[in-house]
């Protein structure tokens, strides 16, 4: 807690508590909680976090209060900097579930959600907290506390200043040591600013300047994580002065410095400086490290030798807006494609309403070489994926390039999905294709782009093509396993597929009624389909990352493959996350004080497509091998069982609700996939499954990681080995079954015996 913790401190120091502070990190502190971590991939920092919590544990203290802020404060104007990081937003959820000693009750531990954006929403937060305490007491020890947080950040400025003049004085070099708050761990540092300052040069650190700093450029991408601004504005400071280098500290596992990275080596070398970074992890070794630096400082120095004048360059990024003129000219959007069973009616959905819509169909190996190409490789699986297939179609030579655009949803949150708008334009501008209009699909007003209206038609045509892909999903994928003759199951889609594209192409005004009416027959249709009904086949959920969890080229092939190793795939609605992301702001205007018109407005979306799916639902729940879909209200209280409903980062608690979903509807082996090093799912993916297992001792889950280097066969293998589970799991209850028959039978005879003799 190294940015909040004279917040912290005063507030429970003037609420009469008794402070008790872990000590200084070391690696026996790591190696105390190292039983505890769930994922083997999250940074060291997160590592850290279990053995400081079990050393708490082990002295004694019988309260721990470790919050999960969502938000932090705007410290530069105009940046939408107040996220924090998923990691630290919610690891105290990992800590809850994965800690024996606070999973059993043993120690109490609170870690509320919490948004650190202003004093009056922290101050409301707390009185929520604590009830227990008067609410005016409260009130004035955050309002102390508060206060003390700004002294303390002006004395660190204050500081930074110091150090500045120390170099001026004595006409020295400085290095600011950028990163973030928990870099200034000498653990977690591993002794690195001692070793700079070792050459006779100061180490500042990036907070200590940052507000020295004048970025005049729109940041190119979102600027959604707080400490990510500060970086950025201390290296636009470094770029102004000839006395100053900036090195930046990058944890091992940190996927959001896979934006960050990129962004200040980009504002350094608009400048002619020179740019280094070093990834550090758990591994105590400064060699490469000290080759790194000593290499800076020879580069620097004949530099100063040459007396070449430095020339500082903007490095402002081109935003090329969709305007009106390119869609009267029917410019081509091309759209990455995310999930076939449903793309493919989207696409049509939006042709409906004059755009000139193209799903790309180049989901395959190739997309991925072109992301890697274009893309920083920390950056997570889905962000090459969908980069790639971009890239790839606009070198192709199959589009004109100066009558072409892309486009890609954009949610705003603070996953690294909301820096893909960012990532493409950089892919762009490395390839000279700056011309290309990057059009950012969201409800958030994020960008604007004349040209692209997201307007009541087009949504309502964009929900009925996703409603029509998850009835299609849902048919297919419990059918096909079990169909008698071969190709039938799919036969059935194609017909329906060109009915309900061309109904969406040509269909005027907000038909409910046929659409109802023919999703109705749809599922008759495949219902009606001659199948193996006496076959019996493991059930198999997928949950994961969205873009991971629908495309079958992202996850190589996962439904066929269940399916060829004789299961039954099972893939959550597509409508489902949408509802998801309308309730997360319900959450938001309850507990974290944004907007309450956008939570009635939400509200209202919901109930509307909820009462639309209930004619759906019916014919599901009429058909013979077809199951409901849940409402997301149930799903939230299924999500509750495991995390906070706070946990909104990618899928969030969504995807711990779906599990619980899973299991409770007769699926209890569950496929959770990932990007390797997604930052959300090391809390509500791998971070839930101990205490799935607990609540659920029947959960037969696999964890597995996808990314361009991932070894198919290992996946393979953990799968098999699950499915191998879950079979030995489907013999043991037949045989149980078997048993229990026996069992009344033989309790049945001397009564039928009885009757006769009577």
């Amino acid at each position: 807690m190294y940015e909040d913790y004279p917040f912290w401190a005063t507030f429970f120091t003037k609420l009469c508590y008794r402070v008790v502070l872990s000590p200084p990190s070391t690696h026996k502190i790591y190696e105390m909680g190292i039983e505890s971590i769930p994922s083997e991939s999250e940074c060291y920092p997160a590592k850290l976090t279990h053995g400081h919590i079990e050393w708490l544990i082990q002295k004694g203290v019988d309260f721990i209060f470790y919050p999960s802020l969502f938000y932090e404060r705007q410290e530069f104007k105009g940046a939408d900097n107040h996220y924090n990081c998923p990691i630290v937003s919610s690891y105290p959820e990992n800590i809850a579930n994965n800690v024996e000693a606070i999973a059993d009750g043993t120690v109490k531990f609170r870690h509320p959600f919490m948004a650190f954006t202003d004093i009056a929403t922290v101050t409301n937060a707390l009185v929520r907290e604590f009830p227990e305490i008067p609410r005016e007491e409260v009130s004035k020890a955050a309002l102390a506390a508060w206060e003390e947080l700004a002294h303390c950040r002006k004395d660190i400025q204050a500081e930074g200043e110091r150090v500045l003049k120390y170099i001026e004085d004595h006409n020295m070099k400085g290095i600011v040591l950028a990163g973030r708050p928990y870099h200034v761990d000498p653990e977690i540092n591993h002794g690195i600013p001692e070793m700079i300052t070792s050459y006779g040069i100061a180490v500042l650190s990036e907070d200590g300047i940052s507000q020295l700093g004048t970025l005049e450029r729109p940041l190119r991408v979102l600027d959604q994580w707080m400490y990510h601004s500060r970086l950025y504005e201390a290296a636009s400071y470094v770029r102004t002065r000839d006395d100053l280098e900036l090195i930046q500290l990058n944890s091992f596992g940190c996927g959001v410095d896979a934006v960050t990275t990129d962004e200040v080596n980009e504002i350094l070398e608009g400048s002619d400086k020179i740019y280094t970074c070093l990834k550090i992890d758990e591994v105590n070794s400064l060699g490469s490290a000290r080759i790194r630096v000593r290499s800076l400082i020879a580069a620097v120095r004949i530099r100063d030798k040459k007396k070449a004048k430095r020339i500082i360059r903007s490095t402002e990024q081109k935003k090329v807006p969709y305007t009106e003129e390119m869609q009267k000219e029917k410019y081509t959007i091309l759209c990455p494609q995310m999930s076939p069973v449903h793309f493919d009616l989207i696409q049509a959905a939006a042709r409906s309403c004059g755009y000139n819509f193209v799903v790309l169909p180049n989901d395959n190996r190739k997309a991925v070489d072109y992301g890697l190409k274009y893309v920083n490789n920390d950056a997570c699986y889905p962000s090459l994926f969908v980069v790639g297939q971009i890239m790839e179609a606009l070198e192709s030579g199959k589009y004109d390039v100066n009558r072409t655009a892309i486009i890609m949803s954009q949610t705003g949150g603070g996953c690294r999905a909301s820096n893909y708008i960012g990532f493409i334009r950089r892919a762009l501008k490395k390839a000279g294709m700056e011309q290309v209009p990057v059009i950012s699909a969201n409800l958030s007003g994020l960008e604007s782009n004349p040209g692209f209206k997201i307007n009541l038609k087009l949504l309502v045509r964009m929900a009925f093509g996703c409603i029509f892909g998850d009835v299609f999903m849902k048919c297919i994928y419990r059918m096909r396993p079990y169909e008698i003759e071969k190709g039938s199951v799919e036969a059935c889609h194609q017909k329906w597929l060109k009915r309900c594209t061309a109904f969406l192409e040509n269909t005027k005004g907000v038909p409910i009624r046929k659409v109802h009416k023919m999703c109705r027959e749809i599922i008759q249709d495949f219902d009606s389909i001659p199948i193996h009904e006496d076959w019996k086949k493991p059930k198999v959920g997928v949950v994961g990352e969205i873009l991971v969890k629908y495309a079958p080229a992202a996850n190589n092939h996962l439904v066929d493959t269940l399916e060829a190793e004789g299961a039954e795939a099972v893939v959550p609605d597509l409508m489902g996350f949408m509802l998801y992301c309308f309730y997360n702001q319900i959450y938001k205007a309850d507990y974290l004080g944004t907007s309450k018109k956008a939570k009635v407005a939400m509200q209202v979306a919901i109930k509307a497509i909820e009462d639309f799916l209930k004619p759906i639902n019916k014919a599901y729940a009429e058909s013979k091998h077809f199951e409901p879909s849940k409402s997301i209200y149930t799903i939230v209280d299924y999500a509750k069982e495991l995390v906070s409903i706070g946990n909104q980062t990618g899928e969030g608690w969504f995807l711990a609700g779906e599990m619980v979903e899973l299991i409770r509807s007769g699926v209890p082996n569950i496929v959770c996939i990932q990007p390797f090093g997604c930052l959300p799912n090391h809390v509500v993916g791998k971070g839930v499954q101990k205490k799935v297992r607990k609540l659920y001792p029947q959960a037969n889950l696999a964890a597995i990681d996808y990314d361009p280097g991932a070894s198919e066969v290992n996946q393979l293998n953990r799968i098999k080995l699950m499915l191998a589970s879950a079979q030995k799991a489907m013999d043991r209850q037949a045989a149980m079954q078997e048993e229990a028959k026996a069992s009344a039978k033989a309790q049945e005879e001397p009564r039928k015996e009885e009757k006769r003799t009577a």
